[in-house]
């Protein structure tokens, strides 16, 4: 088995406290295996949270059943519960399940009051999110009026989590211009039916009207709901309204609404729901089943005490590059400061053989952590054998071990969600809050000379040398002074490596820490394709945003390449504000492993805890429509701001682990990458010019600056969708575009357009680079030219004649009234209320 060679610094800390965040779910003769639902540690004990959490996943088992054709179902199931519950017999020890894990986290609301059910994903179609937030209430089905049964709703988020797709609704753009000049609710399929309507509810009193036509969209006004009747016939819609009694089927190609602005068709390039599932792994490694499946089996495990063995290698090549001080210190580290009391460790020195330095011991105090240290290695020599020591950490009844094998690293990733920390270049700053603050620096070759400074400017020097494992530390008790640390390492020798990481447990422990989670869409890859990287900035479950956020990679060979990751929901990035920071990476140098770090830096100035709704999640249920009326439900609650500010300046530096490249030419790389597609293209109509917006794409994708723009204008979505090239064209010779991840603004007058022939038009752009590689056609905007026809009027009624009349007073201003009798052709009567005299107006 082969290592890297170079220096490293606390990759125990970083294995053993980061781990893996993927999912252990895997697919088993069509049977998900090793789900696993957490129990957030802040939810109150409440043992009928389990109960219906096995209710809730034993339904949605046999509607995913039915729902994927026969296809798949949920096996088995772990239920992790807190450690702050109380224990029971029927709960069994975690072995490697953990919360970092968890597929579905039962958790309280991000924002109070707010119960709604999402995914967290902010991946690409058909890749897989993160995870299911699901609230206590929710689970204890107090909130099935306003979000439907939990089985279902549960189907659709595993839909969102396994096969990356995405809601076919769409807040934003709740109604739209059909081919049929028609306005009609964002929804798939169009078999859904309902009725559209204002529903306000004030001072305890609710009130339903119809809704009106907006004058610059020409849609309906922003308050206007779609109401769906109770009883249907139409079985797909799983992704629109999944809690409809007949809804029991994903959207497929034959019923598919491609005209609809959906994020669906938006992300997935108007592919059906049922389209991108077939399109899965798990689809083409599964038949259909012929009998139905057994229930799930649950299987219930609380936290406890951590059993520990520290797995250490003492072989021969830990004397070079000072491989066997490092691991040392990546040790005392652990054993001194990070493993809690009450938890179990035990040591394993491994090198052609294993031996059991220490049986597993409860830390207490400071005397079993001392015991502990007194075995850690001074010498190494001899063969590897990392099986030899597996065994060996197994005979001392380990659940969780690591092989401290050395490879290059120097950042570390303290997670938990009750640690904080920050990790710091050899001359900067920071700030904290926390409480038993810790300071640790360490060198290879000299001691530094070591400058701190708290917030007051007082310098401290009471540093502990630790020169045997070159290593130097501070603890701070209680809380830290709030304000700017200022430090400064100063190297005694040339080429020297000096470390400084600062951890600091949260101050407040009702305040969730902010933390910093880093990812890549792949771990290995072939040349050409490009890397995505990803940066998720929270506070608890909260996104933050505004924050600079910087991601360092670097080869193999040494070479690190920088990058500004953004949150502007363009490029690489799927949403806009949603406190995830991404983008391309394309500048391979050669193949190999590359290392990924990411820093973010923010502040009460810069940094906004965003408040808006998670953009995967499903759909609030605004009422029904039964027998002709509209039954309500409470309108959801809302927040008076989008935003609020973060109370604390920050600065968190996380590993986002390695990628492999393969196959990457040597020499200088030829022009193989297109601008990235535009996906945030806006237009308005502005008198008769149309104004469009967008962010400004690069040459390789979002770097650089491409070369020109192409813009299509059609009458027809699905035309100009399939056969963009041959739509009109705009005119864009005064059109420069600007650097990437700018604002682009470009304004045209639409030509041969008359209401015979389009209520709508429909704009399209492409960019171009240098070497003439082509994005592909943007998101598809649109602009109302004229008035599509709105939803017909309840009140009309059939006469005996068959002419629908009624009357309708239009305004009133002064003494003169104007009424409008419809009978066939529109009639009105502008009557003067002090004279019997009237005039009669066809319109």
């Amino acid at each position: 088995m082969a290592f890297s060679r170079g220096p490293v610094f606390l990759l125990l800390l970083l294995y053993l406290l980061r781990g893996s965040d993927a999912s252990l779910v895997r697919l088993n003769e069509n049977g998900y295996e090793d789900i696993i639902i957490a129990i957030d540690p802040a939810v109150p004990e409440d043992t009928t949270i389990i109960e219906h959490i096995k209710g809730m996943v034993t339904k949605a088992s046999t509607y995913l059943f039915e729902a994927t054709e026969k296809r798949f179902f949920f096996k088995n199931v772990s239920i992790l519960i807190p450690e702050s519950w109380k224990d029971s017999p029927q709960y069994r020890r975690p072995k490697q399940e953990s919360y970092k894990h968890a597929d579905i986290k039962v958790a309280p609301p991000t924002v109070e009051g707010r119960d709604e059910p999402y995914t967290r994903q902010f991946t690409q179609c058909e890749e897989r999110a993160e995870y299911i937030h699901f609230t206590p209430d929710f689970v204890l089905g107090r909130k099935q009026d306003e979000y439907g049964d939990s089985g279902k709703v549960l189907v659709h988020e595993w839909a969102h989590l396994r096969w990356g797709v995405f809601d076919e609704y769409n807040e934003d753009q709740p109604f739209y211009s059909a081919s049929s000049k028609k306005i009609e609710a964002t929804r798939c399929s169009t078999g859904i039916t309902g009725t559209n309507r204002v529903y306000a509810c004030q001072g305890g009193s609710c009130a339903m009207r119809r809704c009106r036509t907006n004058s610059t969209t020409k849609l309906y006004e922003k308050d206007c709901q779609f109401f769906p009747d109770k009883v249907q016939s139409e079985k797909a819609s799983i992704m629109f309204m999944q809690s409809i009694d007949s809804v029991t089927e994903f959207c497929k190609k034959e019923n598919h609404n491609r005209e609809a602005p959906t994020l669906h068709n938006m992300k997935c390039n108007y592919r059906s729901t049922w389209e991108v599932i077939s399109s899965s792994e798990d689809f083409n490694n599964s038949m259909p089943m012929e009998t139905p499946p057994a229930p799930p089996f649950f299987s219930l495990l609380r936290i406890s005490e951590r059993i520990m063995c520290l797995v250490l290698d003492v072989s021969g090549s830990m004397t070079s590059y000072d491989r066997l001080n490092r691991m040392n210190q990546a040790a005392k580290y652990f054993l001194s400061q990070i493993i809690e009391n009450r938890s179990w460790v035990g040591m394993v020195h491994f090198s052609s053989t294993a031996t059991i330095m220490h049986e597993l011991i409860q830390i207490n105090s400071d005397i079993e952590r001392n015991q502990l240290l007194q075995t850690l290695p001074t010498s190494a020599n001899g063969g590897t054998s990392i099986c030899s020591g597996i065994k060996a950490a197994f005979q001392v009844e380990t659940i969780s071990l690591l092989q401290m094998k050395p490879r290059t690293m120097d950042s570390l990733m303290l997670s938990g969600p009750w640690l904080q920390k920050m990790l710091i270049s050899p001359r900067s700053h920071f700030s904290t809050v926390g409480r038993d603050t810790f300071f640790l620096v360490t060198w290879s070759k000299q001691a530094p000379a070591i400058y701190l400074r708290d917030p007051k400017g007082t310098q401290t020097t009471n540093f502990t040398m630790d020169s045997a494992s070159k290593m130097a530390y501070l603890s701070i008790p209680g809380t830290a002074q709030v304000g700017v640390w200022t430090y400064n390492l100063e190297a005694k020798e040339n080429s020297e490596i000096l470390t400084i990481t600062v951890t600091s447990r949260a101050a407040n422990s009702s305040l969730p820490p902010i933390t910093v989670n880093a990812k890549v869409n792949t771990d290995t890859n072939t040349f050409p394709s490009p890397m995505i990287v990803y940066a998720e900035v929270l506070q608890g479950y909260t996104p933050i945003i505004g924050a600079r956020v910087t991601a360092t990679i670097e080869s193999n060979s040494g070479k690190t390449e920088e990058l500004v990751l953004l949150d502007n929901g363009a490029g690489a990035d799927a949403f806009k504000d949603d406190g995830v920071y991404s983008r391309f990476f394309t500048a391979y140098s050669v193949n190999g492993r590359y290392s990924l770090k990411v820093r973010a830096d923010g502040g009460k100035n810069s940094a906004r805890r965003s408040l808006r709704h998670p953009s995967s999640r499903a759909a609030y249920i605004p009422g029904w429509v039964v027998d002709g009326e509209i039954q309500g439900n409470p309108p959801r609650p809302e927040t008076t701001e989008a935003t609020q500010p973060v109370m604390e300046d920050f600065s968190r530096i996380a590993s986002g682990g390695a990628f492999v490249m393969s196959n990457v030419p040597n020499g200088p790389l030829p022009d193989i990458y297109p601008p990235n597609r535009i996906t945030d293209l806006q237009a308005t109509l502005n008198g008769e010019e149309i104004s469009l917006t967008w962010t400004a794409p690069g040459d390789d994708y979002d770097v650089g600056r491409v070369q020109q723009y192409i813009i299509r204008t059609s009458k027809n979505i699905i035309d100009l969708r399939d056969n963009f090239n041959n739509s009109p064209r705009v005119d864009t010779t005064n059109l420069t575009p600007k650097e990437a991840n700018s604002e682009e603004t470009f304004a045209f007058k639409p030509e041969n357009i008359t209401e015979e022939n389009a209520t709508y038009i429909f704009i399209a752009i492409e960019s171009v680079d240098k070497s003439s590689l082509s994005s592909g056609p943007s998101n598809i905007a649109q602009v109302a030219l004229f008035t599509p026809q709105a939803e017909p009027d309840p009140d009309e009624s059939p006469s005996s004649s068959g002419v629908s009349v009624s009357t309708i007073v239009l305004s009133v201003l002064g003494a003169v009234v104007l009424v409008c009798i419809i009978v066939g052709t529109t009639i009105c009567i502008l009557k003067n209320k002090r004279s019997s005299s009237a005039a009669i107006t066809k319109f």
